[in-house]
This record gives structure tokens, sequence and C-alpha cells, in this order.
């Protein structure tokens, strides 16, 4: 009899299944990852495909070991891998991206329900965590065209492989010398394997914004706040907005992660103010913290306040007034 069992409303159904959502936002990703092979070299390549496998994986045995169905056809995992990948600096060791996909596929988001019953984004919980335990690692950056060994871990003591600042230490130095619009804009600057191509990330976001992935609202009230925080603070007004905008994971945290369909807001209303937030404290820390880049700890922090924004924004309900709501 269970032909008979209806669910509640609503009902209406779209071709665009999960695995297709997620098949967009990989190949949303490609752009950025391909640059990123360009300018760190095939570990670049390595340390992504074993994030993803990684999180494959342990949402493949998880999913075995609970007796639950398994759920890796939905490239969720996938997804999660690869931006857990894009978060980390090329020369981290290859367990780094192991120990992060178990932390983001079995505590984040398994053992809350899995798929769309985690109330964070598990790849940003699992950089912050990775960046908590081992600061050391999280923190040293290479200069692009460096020559890193594919599989072992690179020694940053080597001559031909030099730690170097990211754009966003020199703009927390106040060193905007140091900086290029055009290496900023096209990726030709120490950073994070994801973040450092901020033009590509942005096709990728008008891709997801063609294909209907994702709307306009967390992105641009995200980037806007970013924008006008930055031109009041700024010494050089344009000179500093243009570098925050371009500096750090602000376009793949706008884009990529803020957007996450379970951890942000439902109404357009709600994703403008979770946007304005998640634009404030990133700018809060990143003027006022003792760590350069606050766009992680900002979209988690917002993602807890989700559910009170969708709360105070939610629609009325047609033809009632507040008793209705309340009901």
């Amino acid at each position: 009899m269970d032909f008979l069992k209806v669910s509640s409303s609503p009902h209406m159904r779209h071709e665009d299944s999960t695995k297709v959502i997620m098949l967009d936002v990989i190949i949303a990703l490609c752009p950025a990852l391909i640059w990123a092979i360009h300018i760190f070299g095939g570990r670049a390549l390595i340390l992504t495909l074993v994030s993803v496998a990684s999180s494959v994986f342990f949402e493949f045995i998880y999913r075995i070991f609970a007796k639950k169905s398994v759920t890796v056809g939905d490239f969720s995992a996938a997804v999660t891998g690869m931006l857990l990948a894009f978060t980390l600096p090329v020369s981290v060791p290859l367990w780094i991206p192991v120990l992060g996909s178990f932390f983001a596929i079995v505590i984040v988001k398994q053992l809350y329900g899995g798929l769309g019953k985690n109330i964070v984004n598990p790849a940003l919980a699992a950089r912050v965590f990775l960046f908590l335990a081992f600061p050391t690692e999280m923190a040293t950056y290479t200069k692009p065209f460096a020559k890193l060994p594919l599989f072992s871990t690179p020694d940053i003591t080597n001559p031909d492989i030099v730690a170097s600042a990211t754009p966003l230490a020199n703009i927390n130095a106040g060193n905007f010398a140091a900086l290029d619009t055009v290496d900023l804009l096209f990726g030709n600057t120490a950073g994070c394997i994801g973040e450092v191509s901020a033009l590509l990330l942005i096709i990728g976001g008008v891709y997801l914004f063609v294909r209907k992935i994702i709307t306009w609202h967390i992105p641009v009230s995200f980037l806007a706040t970013v924008a006008v925080v930055s031109y009041i603070t700024g010494a050089d007004p344009v000179q500093s907005v243009i570098c925050h905008l371009l500096s750090g994971g602000l376009i793949i945290g706008a884009f990529f992660m803020a957007t996450d369909y379970v951890t942000s807001p439902v109404s357009s209303k709600g994703r403008i103010i979770y946007g304005i937030g998640c634009g404030l404290i990133t700018m809060f820390i990143r003027l006022c913290g003792g760590y350069p880049e606050g766009v992680s700890f900002a979209i988690l922090v917002m993602n807890c306040l989700a559910w009170y924004i969708d709360k105070f924004t939610r629609p009325k309900v047609f033809g009632g007034g507040k008793k209705n709501e309340k009901k």
C-alpha cells in the first residue's frame, strides 16, 4: 500500500536532479582547476583527485556500515571533495585532504543524516578544522610555477620552492605596492589551489547563473558588502575595493560556498540578508582580526543563522493573517 502514501506539498517536479546540479557545479569549477594545474603543476591535480576520491570513499563506507542506501552516485561527495581541495595550499601533505574529507563527509554531513541535513557547509567546516589543527601546513603557500613533487611532501626550504605571501597577507600588511590587478584577476599569485584565478571563478559562477543553479541574491549582496566596506575603510578606496574583491577565497566563497542549498536561506530577502552578513563578517575579520582571511568563518557563522533568517523572512501564507501564520 506504499503507493497510496502521499508526501506533503509542494509536488512540483523538475528535470534537474541532485546529480545534474552537482555535475554542473563540477563543470563550473573545472576552469579554475585547469588554471591551478597550470600555475602549481600536476600536484594540484593529485591533491584534488585524492580529496575527491577520499570523500567518495568515506561516504560509501559510512553508508554501507550504517546500512543505508549508497548515495555516492549523486556526486555530492565529489563536489565536497573538490571544494575542499580548492581551499588547500598546494604544498600540504597528501594525508591532509584525506583527513579533511573524513571530517567533512562523516562528521559534518553523514552524522547529521546525510545530504540535505547538515547544518554547515562540509567543505568549509573541514577547511577550518584543518586550519586550526595544522596551522603551519595550511598557511604555507608556494610561489606560482614552483617545482613541486607530485607525491612527496614539498620541502619549502628548497630555493626552487619559495614560500610566498598571499595577496591578502600583503593587504593586511598594507603592502598594496606588491599587488598587481592583472595578476589578481588571472591568478598569477600565491594562494590556495582554487582561489587564485578570480576571472575563471567568476566565469564558473556565471555558468551556474545561466544554468539557474544559483540566484544572484547571495553572491551580489556578499560581494557588494565587501566592496562598500573596503571602499569606506581603504586608504586608497578604489585599489582597496579591487584587491579585496579579487583576493583570497571571496569569489569561490560567494559563488560556490555561500550558495549551498542546504545551509543558506530559501527566500530572496533572506538570501540578501545572508549575503550582507557574510560580507560584514568577512571584512570585520580581514580588517580587525589577526587572520588575513575571513570568508570561511563568515559563511560558517551565517550557516548557523540561516534557519533564523528563514523564520523571520518567510512569506505570509496566502489569504492568511498573523493568526494563521502562528498556526
